[in-house]
């Protein structure tokens, strides 16, 4: 009986709050990375709010393609505002501790979010085939409501993920261990600490992950594969040259995203290394979200065009 009152109390103190480790094993570390977070975080939401505010007073840009984007943009900030606030509190100070609610939020965002952008730059994938392939008939396929309706999808593919594996993650039985070997409420490290056997939890997470990432994966390949044969009909240099531009900023994007997505969640839990997992996470999280505006920004006349015309115009 006594044993089972002090297992509640362990328990108890785990329901309180977590302690977000991170990098707390290398303090040196801790204030570089606090300095480059800090700016890299500003230019993030400095860039996507930008992309957000040009899409949207700038009536060149308020087409398919833009619309999709700003709806990245959007995520991006919602994605690094999740994890990275908390992350500069933990390394500007002592205190690593996070509340239950606090993870529990954080997580629900992550999945969800994550999710959505992996649908999303599949949807985007599709824009482009059918602007490139399709050309006659973009604007007739490509109309709003289709356009609402996929954007829909990819937020609800999301949510729908957040909803299955959050609650799953949260309630696994932590027997006393709060310590978190992660900057962030993950679930892969939220799974590791966990004091029973999680084989189950695992393959569910395996056989989501197949679903979420790699279905989408699979139609940004194809679409791609349809876009590549069509650029190599076109007869003159520079439209090949346009084509590729227009979808050069894209596959960067999903380069970036669904590399480092790939390498931490389609293996097993446990094999991962914990350094890696870690920067990797960070880079994703927020070095991919800061790049976004700028590989769109630079590779695109449309959006550059844009900037110039808003900042001239009085």
């Amino acid at each position: 009986m006594h044993a089972l009152t002090v297992n509640a109390m362990i328990n108890q103190s785990c329901q309180e709050q977590f302690i977000l480790l991170g990098f707390s094993d290398r303090p040196r570390l801790e204030s570089i990375l606090f300095v480059f977070v800090l700016i890299f975080y500003l230019v993030t939401l400095v860039g996507n709010i930008i992309i957000i505010l040009v899409s949207y007073l700038d009536p060149c840009l308020h087409t398919p393609m833009y619309f999709f984007l700003t709806n990245l943009s959007f995520l991006d900030l919602c994605f690094t505002t999740s994890s990275i606030p908390q992350l500069l509190f933990n390394l500007g100070g002592q205190d690593k501790s996070i509340s239950y609610i606090g993870c529990a939020v954080q997580l629900f965002m992550f999945l969800g979010l994550g999710g959505t952008e992996c649908v999303l730059l599949a949807v985007m994938a599709y824009d482009r085939f059918t602007a490139i392939c399709k050309p006659l008939h973009y604007s007739v396929i490509m109309h709003s409501q289709l356009c609402w309706t996929l954007v829909s999808v990819a937020w609800s593919v999301g949510l729908l993920n957040s909803l299955v594996m959050s609650p799953v993650t949260m309630k696994l039985p932590r027997c006393g261990r709060c310590q978190v070997r992660h900057f962030l409420c993950e679930m892969p490290a939220l799974i590791k600490i966990a004091c029973v056997d999680t084989v189950a939890v695992e393959s569910t997470v395996f056989i989501l992950s197949v679903i979420i990432v790699l279905v989408p994966l699979t139609l940004i390949l194809i679409s791609y594969s349809y876009i590549a044969l069509a650029v190599m009909r076109i007869k003159s240099a520079s439209g090949r040259r346009k084509a590729f531009n227009t979808c050069g900023s894209h596959l960067t994007v999903v380069s970036l995203f669904y590399g480092n997505i790939i390498y931490m969640y389609m293996q097993p839990g446990h094999k991962a290394s914990q350094d890696q997992g870690k920067f990797l996470t960070l880079f994703y999280n927020l070095v991919t979200p800061m790049l976004n505006p700028v590989i769109y920004t630079l590779r695109n006349k449309d959006v550059k065009g844009a900037l110039k015309r808003l900042v001239t115009t009085k």
